[in-house]
């Protein structure tokens, strides 16, 4: 069989990705679809994997990709009459400390919502299910009977068997020699086979390469940061083990094991992994290191004193490989900035078992323009450019392999590569002992430690950084408002009155200055209520430099945005809007805001770290867009003395309207000030060229300390946001939910046609909303992702929650059936509390938005 001049769609790699990914194209009707694959198939990274698949991980998404796989096998091996590998043993999750058993409960809570089948057991259960183990020091585990173990080659060769009896083209021994590109987009794939060499012309090209499609993308002039680390696990003899024996994995003694050969093969994640630093990854077939037992000694030690008899048993094969290891630890899935080039690679170790989603969602994203799940996650665009760095690439991906079995807790940051990149006032935020998160390689303020005392005003002061840096929180745009309407606000109805509604917000125990129970309690500071007091009562100053600004200008802006919006954007100048972009099916693929400063000039202001790909988004549909990120400070003054703040240090008229931008000067910088909000108080978003960043802060601390004004950080923009009922995308909103769902559809025109407006139209009523629940204990404070029922059934999960300081209620959101109203009474489970919650009407801080539009008097 001859390579083919040109094809629909050449897929690169021959392992378990680019065989789904081929497989997947070919069932969504595409012919001409090429796989090439320069040794046979399997032998780069997918050989050597351990198999294991967990179907309960830190995501929905992720969960839903596991469990649509496992739903793949029986399809496949009807297809080709070949056992793709697939071993149903179930498996076990071990806790042996506090922490871990913590851990599993919400994990158990986490699976409630997914759907999954899984039981908590006793140490003593667990050992009775499986008597190799030694578990008197085992709490609790985990027991999820979907789990089990794959066969990499037999995997992979019944998806490429599939594909070819779907017509897929499969080419082995045929190296990939050059990407050519042409006018941004890729043109053709250039290939080495038998001693010859073949041009083959497409417009769709998939890197799914493992380990070396790092390699295979900067051919093209594309960064795809897969760090190739070497992994390593033992097989021992046989010693009589069932083949039906359950997986197991012991976290807290980063070991994980499973039946081999009627032995078992023990792996783990060592503490000082090495990266394999090669030029040219996986050139030769089936490559392996020599093996390094002194390292891998802690992983053997545990596995030992979890089954003794390892002890007496020899290890008869050392497999030491190279794994696609990313700087977070997750996927790396879709178009790189060259269209028609897609990346499917960086599967962590862990990306069998999801192998089966992976060809799903890409097929759907290639085929459609959006996949069925939400994927931002593991969005290539997820980085900016700041990934090209091959030092910040291994850094990072070494700390994630390292810490790859530790428990992370919801806002706990990593610490390594950083600070990388800074807002002009950075050094004063070092001065005030700014704790600090990162997002998107932005150091962030999360909170000053400088406002921990009640009184204290933080104006200049010294300090040192906090290692404490907690938690990154809400990255809607700013001015992500819901108060677009006056008197209404999204969800189950609005009231009236200014300042807090607590008399309509059912439960809650009153004031709350304590650290909260659980997990929530971990990372925590009382600065966050003092910061939050604070904007209510005088005014606060954040910083949100880092938030991506992108423009959008010429003679088609108007035009191109009107389509790409679902807002009505064709406003004077100097309006903002805020609006969402929405996919073919309605579904929200971004959040943001749109200044119009000029007839055919636009800023639109989007989350830090979804500036790559809301731009990529917009040029997929046409518009040319220029990311002015770094071109920008942006300070937020918010507070009743924002006025008077503001006013003492500027001549100009700042009487312009809510959701209006003027040019004024602050001191001696200019700045377009807007007038909008994402903690629910009168102010502005303050916009200045980078260079006059540290002067503009400066001038507002001094303008603003003798009024009351603190500087504040993400935590109590968070927790006020709640308060407001203001939307997070990727929290609240995703590219799952609609507007309408959401609670937004004041956000949509109805005078205009844009993307997805015909899937709206046609979807009429939703059958689910989003809905506020206030908590009866406020000592409970939800993180997301916590079970929420309904008359003791599973109805939902919740999507973001948190502790509303204004208000003195612990706040969560849950998506629940349209029909439910303000009053009804549902249950959420806070780790191993289950805590009964109202429904309230949104939003619960300032209902009529009454300080949010009127001028302080």
């Amino acid at each position: 069989m001859k390579l083919p001049s040109s094809a629909r769609a050449v897929v690169i790699g021959g392992g378990v990705a680019g065989s789904s990914v081929a497989y997947h194209l070919a069932r969504l009707g595409w012919t001409e679809v090429v796989l090439v694959e320069q040794h046979g198939l399997t032998e780069g990274t997918t050989w050597h994997s351990a198999g294991f698949v967990g179907q309960l991980r830190s995501t929905v998404t992720q969960t839903k990709m596991i469990m649509y796989s496992a739903g793949l096998y029986p399809e496949l091996a009807e297809l080709t009459g070949l056992d793709p590998g697939w071993r149903g043993v179930g498996g076990l999750r071990l806790a042996t400390t506090p922490e871990r058993v913590e851990e599993s409960l919400r994990l158990a809570g986490a699976a409630e919502t997914y759907g999954l089948d899984l039981a908590m057991l006793s140490g003593r259960e667990a050992g009775e299910m499986l008597p190799l183990l030694h578990t008197d020091d085992v709490r609790a585990a985990l027991w999820l009977p979907g789990d089990g173990w794959l066969d990499p080659a037999l995997l992979a060769r019944a998806l490429a068997a599939g594909a070819e009896k779907l017509g897929v083209q499969i080419f082995t021994g045929t190296r990939v020699t050059g990407l050519d590109v042409a006018g941004g987009a890729i043109s053709g794939v250039r290939l080495a086979t038998g001693g010859e060499e073949w041009s083959v012309r497409a417009e769709t090209v998939v890197v799914a390469a493992g380990a070396a499609s790092g390699r295979v993308g900067r051919l093209a002039g594309v960064d795809i940061p897969v760090v190739p680390i070497k992994h390593q696990y033992v097989v021992t003899e046989p010693f009589e083990v069932s083949s039906s024996m359950p997986t197991v994995r012991d976290p807290d003694n980063i070991v994980y094991f499973r039946e081999e050969g009627g032995g078992i093969l023990v792996g783990g994640y060592i503490r000082n992994p090495e990266i394999w630093d090669t030029a040219t990854p996986l050139a030769e077939p089936r490559t392996l290191f020599p093996a390094d037992m002194p390292k891998f000694q802690e992983s053997w030690d545990s596995a030992v004193r979890r089954v003794p008899e390892l002890g007496r048993t020899e290890i008869v094969k050392v497999v030491h490989g190279p794994e696609a290891f990313t700087p977070d630890g997750e996927f790396l899935l879709g178009e790189t900035p060259v269209r028609g080039l897609w990346a499917a690679a960086g599967f962590c170790v862990h990306g069998l078992a999801a192998a089966g989603g992976v060809g799903k969602v890409m097929a759907e994203w290639i085929v459609d323009g959006s996949p069925e799940y939400d994927v931002f996650g593991m969005d290539l665009r997820r980085f900016g450019g700041h990934a090209r760095s091959a030092s910040w690439a291994r850094a990072r991906a070494l700390d994630s392999y390292s810490k790859y079995y530790d428990i992370v807790y919801p806002g706990e940051e990593r610490t390594a590569a950083r600070p990388l990149r800074r807002s002009p006032a950075w050094v004063r935020h070092v001065e005030l002992g700014a704790a600090f998160g990162e997002k998107a390689g932005w150091e962030r303020v999360n909170w000053f430690e400088s406002n921990a005392v009640p009184g204290a005003v933080s104006g200049v002061g010294s300090g040192t950084v906090s290692d404490a840096a907690p938690g990154t929180v809400s990255d809607a745009a700013p001015g992500t408002v819901s108060d677009a309407v006056p008197g209404t606000a999204p969800g189950a109805g609005a009231g009236t009155g200014s300042g807090t509604a607590l008399g309509a917000v059912p439960g809650g125990t009153g004031r709350h200055d304590a650290r909260p129970d659980g997990w929530a309690g971990r990372i925590w500071s009382p600065a966050v209520r003092q910061e939050c007091l604070a904007t209510r009562d005088a005014a606060g100053l954040f910083d949100q430099t880092s938030f991506a600004k992108l423009e959008v200008s010429g003679p088609g802006a108007l035009e191109g945005l009107q389509r790409a919006c679902a807002g009505q954007l064709d406003r004077p100048v100097g309006s903002v809007v805020y609006t969402q972009l929405l996919n073919g099916r309605g579904g929200i693929e971004a959040d943001l805001t749109v200044t119009r400063l000029a007839d055919d000039r636009f800023r639109l202001v989007t989350g830090t770290a979804f500036g790559v790909h809301d731009a990529a988004w917009l040029r997929g549909r046409g518009l040319d867009v220029r990311d002015v990120t770094s071109a920008h400070a942006c300070y937020c003054l918010w507070g009743p003395r924002a006025l008077d703040i503001l006013g003492s240090v500027s001549g100009d008229d700042l009487t312009f309207g809510y959701m209006k931008a003027g040019e004024i000067s602050v001191g001696n910088v200019p700045v377009l000030a807007q007038r909008v909000t994402f903690v629910g108080e009168f102010g502005w978003e303050l916009y200045c060229p980078s260079e006059y960043g540290l002067t503009l802060w400066d001038t507002l601390v001094e303008a603003g300390t003798p009024y009351g004004m603190r500087p504040a950080g993400y935590r109590a923009i968070d927790s006020m946001r709640l308060e407001k009922g203001y939307r997070v995308w990727g929290l609240d909103i995703t590219p799952e939910t609609t507007p309408h769902e959401a609670g937004l559809g004041f956000a949509v025109a109805r005078d205009k046609d844009f993307v997805g407006r015909s899937a709206l139209d046609a979807a009429g009523s939703p059958a689910r909303r989003l809905f506020c629940l206030v908590l009866d204990d406020s000592r409970q404070v939800c993180l997301g992702g916590e079970p929420v029922r309904v008359d003791g059934r599973p109805a939902s999960r919740v999507t973001s929650g948190g502790y509303g300081h204004r208000v003195d209620r612990s706040i969560a959101y849950a998506y629940l059936p349209a029909g439910t109203a303000a009053g009804e009474r549902v249950q959420v489970r806070v780790t191993v509390t289950w805590v009964g919650a109202a429904v309230a009407a949104e939003p619960l801080y300032d209902p009529a938005a009454e300080r949010v539009r009127r001028l302080p008097s």
